[in-house]
């Protein structure tokens, strides 16, 4: 027979297994909120990249085809549209984008072209004046102004 003392155990303790859940806790506890907002973070660049590409889109397609060409923002519905540019997917019909849809999840907060909700390039690629549209997602929020002189559009 064996003493207690040669014997060994298998296995872990109780509090070895509560030590292990709660230093396991504490990392998730600080690392959920750090990546919720670098997803925020990400879908609102995503968004505002978007934005600022469609924004050179139309202008381009203004200026290829020598015709004005319309961006008509809708943030009630978080949507808007290119009149006369034809979609990416060669759908047709006016080419809408849907900020809501994956992978932005994003709120078009305001767009504000010289108190419009939309811009107008000329068939120079000229806009009709200067403005800006926010995007949103939670917390963040990211701002696209186009020049109302050169057209130019940047993300701030």
């Amino acid at each position: 027979m064996m003493s207690r003392a040669t014997e060994t155990t298998r296995g872990f303790s109780l509090l070895e297994v509560v030590l292990v859940l709660a230093i396991t806790l504490t990392f998730a506890s600080i690392a959920v909120p750090l990546y919720s907002r670098a997803v925020f973070r990400h879908q609102a660049d995503l968004a505002a990249r978007r934005v600022a590409a469609d924004l050179r889109q139309a202008q381009s397609c203004a200026r290829t085809a020598s015709a004005s060409r319309t961006v008509a923002f809708s943030p009630g519905t978080e949507t808007y549209e290119l009149s006369s540019v034809v979609s990416f997917d060669g759908a047709p019909g006016n080419y809408i984008v849907d900020l809501t849809d994956e992978p932005y999840d994003a709120q078009l907060v305001s767009a504000d072209f010289g108190g419009s909700g939309q811009i107008v390039f000329d068939g120079w690629g000229t806009p009709n004046s200067g403005g800006a549209v926010v995007v949103a997602v939670g917390a963040e929020q990211r701002t696209i102004v186009v020049d109302g002189e050169t057209g130019q559009v940047t993300i701030q």
